[in-house]
């Protein structure tokens, strides 16, 4: 290996059973240098990345080729030895810091933890450099942070102990797994400086995997496309972004929405025609949107969580066949408006009229048919013990939709094909699904008991560019066909241009911008919906 390759893996190979999951992949990572590994969901990047790290312990699984790091070759070591060189030597971020961080220890015992296994040194002293590495990542107040749980951090807070723990023995290599997908503009753009930081003060080489290649041709120096287990194209990230060959590059580069202007649907490997909408044809449908009585009104909404004030006094006008969005940091409320509406929280203060009519005077069960909800996680928001099928059924039988069995596998067939499966997949359980597929039946299982009202809270940022372009353009062809009003609530700022009609900014639990999309783009009053704006590069 020469002296300025820190990993080299050549003709890697994974296969379970007969399943091919990465096919003689090949590539160096230089020291100090950040290399990005960007494709869709199943096209081999964490596979990759788990491989370094030898953490794929499945039946049936065959590995064939080489990993050498440091000049050393990987697959040759005991288990013994892969554990001193995992966490001290390569070390790793997950996407998802909850699930990764241990909820039952506090954060502070997690980061020392890491140092007393790989280093003999006593717990006090362990203490004292853990409380270092919490102010080095950041995080205020650091000996207060060091006897908290991970619950009682936000989630780009705890993005930043799984960064002190990974970065806690000075590694030669650190690995990112898609680190940021899960946080807003401001707290991706802060997570990727401070690594980016960290990597120039500890001289790491980094591996940057994402799906976002837009994100990732910022930060990474090298940049390496994988398709369905396979390096498709490979070279300078700047290079790549501004000229790819492959056609598959420049899908997953063009599905992310545009900037300056809106097409009526975005560009998927389906669908590669769109047609722009005019600011003429726009004030046109907003005219008769905004004619009639709003569907929703919320009034004077405060709500309290243990002496804590959530909500402050939240007023806005919901219309029918409008997609309002509402956007604000991580803990900024938007959740909590959500689930006021829905009735899922006690509301202290303030009313909620749908039609006219206060939602308290209303039964359940006749709102819940009006108003549906779109889960952020498609994969724990279906009951991996039943079918498909029965999952959209389930609403449909609390509901007494229908008189027989028969009807309601007729309805749930037909919702199928809406949302572009088929009734072959009616008896299907959700692990045979992707990401995409799952979020597609959610909905299906949304549109059920045909709701005025669906509020999408995050519905699509869990999602590939790729497949959120797809559920996208499904969620407007549905909106088009049925007259849907949607409360659209995410933390993405492009998507949020493209999709919404009217937008509210959010900010610790008040309301402090509520314009029309565009021109809440074009005029931003307040810094930090400024800020915002600034963090999506608008």
């Amino acid at each position: 290996m020469s002296n300025n390759k820190l990993l080299s893996i050549k003709k890697l190979t994974i296969k379970i059973g007969d399943q091919i999951i990465l096919s003689n992949v090949s590539f160096d990572l230089k020291k100090n240098e950040v290399l990005g590994l960007v494709g869709e969901s199943g096209s081999g990047k964490s596979f990759t990345a788990l491989s370094v790290l030898d953490l794929i312990h499945l039946k049936n699984l065959k590995t064939e080729g080489k990993i050498i790091f440091n000049g050393r070759e990987l697959n040759e070591l005991s288990k013994k030895e892969y554990q001193k060189i995992r966490g001290k030597e390569i070390s790793m971020i997950f996407q998802e810091p909850m699930s990764s961080l241990n909820p039952t220890m506090k954060c502070g015992d997690q980061i020392s933890e890491i140092i007393i296994n790989h280093e003999k040194i006593s717990k006090k002293i362990a203490k004292k450099r853990s409380i270092e590495l919490i102010k080095k990542v950041q995080l205020k107040n650091p000996k207060l942070v060091f006897e908290k749980y991970p619950f009682q951090l936000s989630g780009g807070q705890q993005q930043r102990i799984m960064i002190a723990i990974a970065i806690a023995c000075k590694p030669k290599l650190l690995i990112a797994d898609e680190p940021t997908t899960s946080l807003d503009s401001l707290v991706r753009n802060d997570i990727i400086s401070l690594i980016k930081s960290l990597q120039n003060e500890y001289s790491m080489s980094v591996l940057f995997i994402s799906h976002d290649l837009k994100l990732v041709s910022k930060f990474v120096d090298n940049l390496i496309v994988l398709k369905n287990g396979i390096i498709i194209e490979k070279g300078v990230s700047s290079q790549i972004f501004n000229s790819p060959k492959e056609n598959y590059t420049k899908h997953l580069i063009n599905s992310s929405p545009p900037k300056n202007n809106r097409p009526n649907r975005l560009i998927t490997s389906t669908n590669k025609k769109n047609k722009i909408i005019s600011k003429e044809e726009r004030a046109d449908h907003h005219l008769k949107i905004y004619n009639k009585n709003p569907i929703l009104k919320i009034n004077n909404l405060t709500v309290f969580y243990k002496n804590n004030q959530i909500l402050k006094d939240i007023s806005f006008d919901l219309y029918k066949g409008e997609t309002l969005g509402i956007i604000g940091e991580s803990g900024s409320g938007k959740s909590t408006i959500a689930k006021s509406i829905l009735g899922l929280i006690k509301i202290n203060n303030g009313e909620i009229l749908f039609k006219n009519q206060n939602t308290n005077d209303i039964s359940n069960s006749i709102f819940r048919k009006k108003v549906q909800l779109i889960f952020q996680d498609p994969y724990s928001s279906l009951n991996s013990e039943i079918s498909i099928g029965k999952s959209i059924i389930e609403p449909m039988i609390a509901h007494k939709i229908f008189n027989s069995k028969h009807e309601m596998k007729c309805r749930a067939i037909e919702l199928l094909n809406q949302v572009g499966l088929s009734e072959s997949d009616f008896k299907k359980f959700p692990n045979q699904f992707s990401g995409g597929q799952r979020q597609r039946i959610v909905i299906a299982r949304a549109l059920a008991l045909n709701p005025e009202i669906i509020i999408c809270d995050e519905s699509v940022s869990a999602l590939d560019v790729s497949i959120q372009a797809q559920i996208l353009n499904l969620l407007s062809d549905l909106k088009e066909k049925y007259l849907f009003t949607f409360l659209f609530i995410s933390h993405d700022m492009s998507v949020i241009k493209y999709f919404t009609d009217r937008l509210i900014v959010l900010k610790k639990g008040q309301i402090i911008e509520l314009n029309e999309t565009d021109f809440l783009f074009d005029n931003p009053k307040k810094t930090y919906t400024k800020s915002l704006i600034k963090a999506s590069d608008f």
